[in-house]
């Protein structure tokens, strides 16, 4: 489809449905749904590492360190990918990206089982996996709120965040009754299969764009030629308001179908780092990775294993987090619609910071109610700061927000890859990790302060800075 065709209003007139066969379910919805279950597969490696350390190390004797950088190495490729995973997803389509992912997913866990030194799982939950799951990571549910919704994707986005959470619930129980018995091997193969097993929905129901499915994205009453949606459609997008002139056409001349989608991708980054803004969300969401994914997403089953409590108990305690963070999620969304989201991300990362404060006095071989207590306040916050993140880089970078976005992602998982590092050191040197704890509470209250000083109209700043 050209340029000219996508933004036509005889096209536009097409996209609606004639007037006796009014849709009941918008497409948008059923790609909602397909993605959810997307990212709920991808997500089964997510909280393998922390129940699956233990027994690797009793068979194998590696070292908390060495465990600790394979999860590092995938954290990074996690995020590093997500940028560019973004720029493909508008180049290649959605459904193709999404199905090699999986497709990498599935594969690295598998070959786990065969892993019998400390390089190969370096290879296998470091590279393949990382990769992967770096093409699924949170940019991916950016990427469909932005082109399937024109409005509600605040409450979109926290709906397919809360696809991860959900892939937590659904399969830390069973990967911590299965390494428990018969084994790691096997709790490894359930990953690769939950991951393959959501490949043949992806590739029937999940559509590139509206212009596939011949609708306008929902909520739209005119097509948005500007969106990644557009430019996956074949469309060439409009320039934003607030550029014009020659930087206007490179704008639209860098975003069209046939541009190299790593050029993009560092294209976006290069404008955006211009912008404070940009620094401000990156040194956030940094802390935030560090505080989820790299610290207790890791760590927290072996530090509750040293206190005494049994692998499937502290397993128990992630999936209630699990539960949790889906409600808190989607209720983040749907607040990030109605209220300034940068007072959001501050509340929600100085909640965080308080909790990890009193964690090491909760640790116990027993569970009792003040930990109960931790892990739903935890839960609800767990992702909650990524709707109001992803509004943050739509209001102030407009069709680029997905590709910036990836970008600030690819900060959430450097600080969680520098976190889950540094705690296994800081736990092979003094025997336990109170110390990790401490320092990412103080870390929480920086994201907090950081967040609270973003300008009602770094928008506006913004949107002048870019197109200097």
């Amino acid at each position: 489809m050209s340029a000219r065709a996508a933004g036509s209003p005889d096209v536009a007139a097409s996209t609606r449905p004639p007037s006796g066969r009014r849709r009941r379910i918008h497409p948008a919805w059923t790609v909602a749904a397909v993605a959810f279950l997307a990212l709920v597969g991808a997500a089964g490696f997510r909280a393998a590492p922390g129940v699956l350390m233990v027994p690797l190390q009793q068979e194998f004797g590696w070292s908390t360190t060495v465990l600790s950088s394979a999860v590092s190495i995938n954290l990074v490729l996690f995020g590093l990918t997500a940028p560019f995973a973004a720029a493909l997803m508008e180049r290649f389509g959605i459904r193709s990206v999404t199905a090699v992912a999986l497709g990498l997913i599935g594969a690295g866990s598998a070959l786990t089982v065969l892993v019998n030194q400390s390089w190969q799982i370096l290879l296998t939950w470091g590279l393949l996996i990382g990769l992967g799951t770096g093409s699924m990571a949170l940019v991916f549910a950016a990427t469909i709120a932005n082109t399937w919704f024109a409005t509600r994707r605040g409450l979109v986005t926290g709906i397919l965040t809360a696809g991860s959470a959900a892939g937590q619930l659904v399969f830390l129980p069973f990967i911590a009754a299965l390494a428990q018995h018969p084994g790691w091997r096997q709790a490894s193969l359930l990953i690769a299969a939950g991951a393959l097993a959501v490949v043949p929905l992806v590739l029937k129901f999940l559509k590139n764009s509206p212009a596939d499915a011949g609708v306008l994205p929902y909520g739209a009453e005119t097509p948005e030629p500007s969106d990644a949606g557009a430019r996956s459609a074949g469309a060439a997008p409009a320039p934003a308001e607030h550029v014009d002139g020659p930087r206007a056409k490179e704008q639209a001349a860098e975003s069209a179908p046939r541009v190299n989608a790593a050029v993009r991708a560092l294209r976006v980054l290069r404008r955006a780092s211009r912008v404070r803004t940009f620094w401000a969300l990156v040194a956030g969401f940094a802390i935030c990775g560090a505080t989820t994914n790299g610290l207790i997403g890791t760590h927290f089953i072996p530090s509750a294993h040293d206190h005494g409590m049994p692998e499937t108990t502290a397993a128990g305690l992630l999936a209630v987090v699990g539960i949790f963070d889906i409600v808190g999620t989607i209720a983040s969304g749907w607040l990030t619609d109605r209220f300034n989201p940068r007072v959001l991300l501050a509340v929600y990362y100085q909640f965080r910071g308080i909790g990890l404060l009193v964690l090491p006095l909760l640790l116990g071989a027993e569970v009792q109610p003040s930990m109960i207590v931790f892990v739903v306040i935890y839960g609800l916050d767990w992702v909650a700061t990524v709707p109001p993140t992803a509004a943050i880089c739509r209001q102030v970078f407009g069709a680029d927000g997905g590709v910036v976005f990836g970008w600030v992602f690819a900060a959430h998982q450097l600080g969680a890859a520098a976190a889950a590092l540094a705690a296994g050191a800081v736990r092979d040197a003094t025997g336990q990790y109170t110390y990790a704890w401490f320092a990412a509470a103080a870390m929480c209250t920086i994201a907090a302060v950081i967040s609270a000083t973003i300008r009602k109209d770094a928008g506006r700043d913004a949107k002048v800075a870019v197109a200097a």
